[in-house]
């Protein structure tokens, strides 16, 4: 693996009836799931059998009876809506929120394709909800209403479990803690109910209260521990919860590539010799949550942070000593040209290297530049969320309070800029002021990428299978998960048909990809047939491997 691994995305949208004074958000979520559903697969259920959700990687498990009920994600219930997405993903209620998991990728510019296409697909739920309930239903991409409530934007990555967790929290709590730099969606508000007036670089920073644990909606960790792999078992997910609901897609770029890259060096570098303890040492903060808010809080970037040993570095400092030893394992594995750049495997990761570089010199240029000055980076704006809805707001606040200075907090709090702030989540058509300025951002995935995404799985993972068997056998799935499925196998009697309920492992997230199933399932008769043909062909070519 290289910046490739299989990765995904989970994004819950706030949602809400602009037509109404009071509405429930638990039902609006329902009406949401309900309008991104149609009658061939509104049968199919989601298989809660594979969930496990109190296991711990730190090699324990949360006693039932101690979980608080929200932590129970694998108990089914009657009121939870799910349909699986025509592109082999999720959309169900989750909590008070409908959310979208996307199919499982491997890039990123693959997964930020998939992600940007439940937009779309969420965006067509909400519309074809308002048709049906006669309901203004709106949703929004955000984190936080600023009154003390926040939700989720997640990311999972496929890794090693062979690498020690340890190793993962720390070098993951550095990463996370300082990777607001370039992947922050900006906020109006401090403290979790905007008890203080100010902008600051991250949604989500203010609602991390602890260095590392199994929740994800109390005293939220900086590093999730669930491990629920829905993977083979020498692999684990990486959880994590701490990010922001981005709408532009050089920071998803970023936030996905980067922490791939990490789990990469955690991957390879005893593989050729180096050491990571000396580096995950130096980047071990004294305070991690601490550490957290001042950089989300610091728009002068330049916030000292007290590390545990005793020192003291930037969080431009952390992010510069992380690129370089992922560029030092790098040149080990996989060689340099002349001019000692390191000869990267393929092209997703050389574009990821090469933007991680330039966003980091972005940084050092915008930290010297002054708030008047800031206001007229262009280029910089084009790729920092929070950066460019910065500039639109302090541009209004000047405009609003013209006496004020760029360091003073004044105006914050006026309720024009805080609605700008939550309108540019929206995804409603012509009431998102990100709309109007998206043609000044940079957009390495195409506009035919995202369309492509809404209707067919990735090609090379096994999101294709459901997708797909959507389409050719909808009536015969009963249901899914992204580790099985389970379908009616018809068996011809005498006495007419009948069917039995045959369940298939899907465990192995690269198997069941176009290639190898797509022939199958146009050439089969039933869903039972399909899966079968498909197993025996998956573990035939398995055997060879293994072989070989």
């Amino acid at each position: 693996m290289s910046v490739h691994r299989v990765m995904g995305t989970e994004t819950e949208y706030a949602v809400s009836d602009s037509a109404a004074s009071g509405y429930d958000p638990i039902h609006l979520s329902f009406d949401v799931v309900r309008g991104a559903s149609d009658e061939r697969s509104r049968h199919i259920r989601w298989d809660y059998r594979q969930e496990d959700p109190i296991n711990d990687a730190r090699g324990t498990r949360l006693e039932r009876a101690a979980a608080r009920p929200e932590m129970l994600t694998d108990t089914p219930s009657l009121h939870i809506t799910n349909v699986i997405a025509p592109n082999g993903g999720r959309i169900y209620v989750d909590h008070a929120h409908p959310e979208y998991s996307s199919p499982e990728s491997t890039n990123p510019f693959e997964a930020v394709a998939y992600d940007a296409a439940g937009d779309a697909l969420m965006r067509v739920a909400a519309q074809q909800a308002t048709r049906l309930t006669h309901k203004q239903i709106v949703l929004h991409r955000n984190n936080v209403d600023g009154k003390g409530a926040s939700w989720g934007s997640h990311e999972s990555y496929r890794s090693l479990r062979a690498v020690p967790f340890a190793v993962v929290s720390k070098m993951m709590t550095a990463h996370f803690v300082t990777r607001q730099l370039f992947t922050g969606s900006g906020r109006v508000g401090v403290g979790e109910r905007s008890e203080y007036s100010g902008y600051q670089l991250s949604q989500r920073a203010d609602y991390i209260h602890t260095p590392i644990g199994l929740q994800t909606t109390f005293d939220r960790p900086i590093v999730n521990t669930r491990d629920e792999s829905h993977d083979c078992g020498e692999y684990r997910r990486l959880h994590v919860i701490v990010g922001d609901a981005n709408r532009m897609q050089v920071p998803q770029l970023l936030k996905l590539g980067t922490t791939s890259m990490l789990l990469w060096l955690t991957e390879h570098a005893q593989i050729v010799g180096v050491n990571l303890q000396e580096l995950l040492d130096e980047v071990e903060f004294s305070d991690p949550v601490r550490a957290l808010h001042q950089v989300s809080h610091d728009l002068s970037l330049h916030q000292a942070l007290n590390m545990r040993n005793g020192t003291q570095l930037t969080a431009l400092q952390i992010q510069e000593r992380l690129y370089d030893a992922v560029c030092v394992v790098a040149r080990r594995v996989y060689g340099t040209d002349g001019t000692d750049e390191v000869l990267w495997p393929d092209t997703a990761t050389r574009s990821i290297m090469v933007m991680w570089r330039r966003s980091l010199n972005d940084v050092m240029h915008i930290a010297s530049c002054s708030a008047t000055q800031r206001l007229s980076l262009v280029t910089e704006a084009s790729r920092f969320e929070w950066l460019l809805k910065w500039q639109l707001l302090e541009g209004l606040r000047r405009r609003y309070y013209p006496n004020v200075s760029s360091s003073d907090q004044y105006g914050w709090n006026d309720s024009k800029l805080r609605a700008l702030d939550l309108s540019w989540g929206s995804l409603q058509s012509g009431a998102s002021v990100f709309e109007k300025v998206v043609a000044r951002c940079d957009c390495p995935v195409s506009k035919e990428a995202i369309a492509i995404a809404e209707r067919q799985a990735p090609p090379d993972t096994r999101a294709w299978l459901r997708s797909r068997l959507l389409d050719v056998f909808p009536d015969e799935v009963v249901a899914m998960s992204w580790s099985s499925i389970t379908v009616r196998d018809c068996i011809s009697t005498q006495s007419g048909a009948s069917s039995t309920l045959r369940s298939f492992d899907t465990s192995d997230p690269l198997a069941y990809g176009k290639e190898e199933v797509e022939s199958i399932l146009i050439s089969s008769q039933h869903a039972a047939q399909a899966l079968t043909r498909c197993e025996m062909e998956h573990h035939a070519h398995s055997a060879t491997l293994h072989h070989t």
